[in-house]
């Protein structure tokens, strides 16, 4: 069977300029990430009918702010 001590032991998470993940933290962090893409992806294709309409509003939103900004600072 496992020894949790010894996977306790080869576990290890450093954090700084450079984040490494060794050992069980390692998979969990790997899963995770798996996991959050899958969701991404779900979320993309139930959304992919509408996000042109979307863009495009978007656009025209931003250009609106943008003259009633540059109007407002002559």
């Amino acid at each position: 069977m496992l020894d949790s001590e010894m996977l306790a032991r080869g576990s290890r998470i450093r954090l700084g300029k450079d984040v490494r993940f060794v050992g069980v933290p390692a998979i969990l962090v790997g899963v995770a990430f798996i996991v959050a893409a899958a969701g991404a992806m779900a979320v993309l294709k139930k959304v992919a009918p509408i996000l042109p309409d979307t863009l495009r509003e978007a656009r025209e939103l931003w250009r609106t702010i943008r003259v009633d900004r540059r109007e407002l600072n002559p």
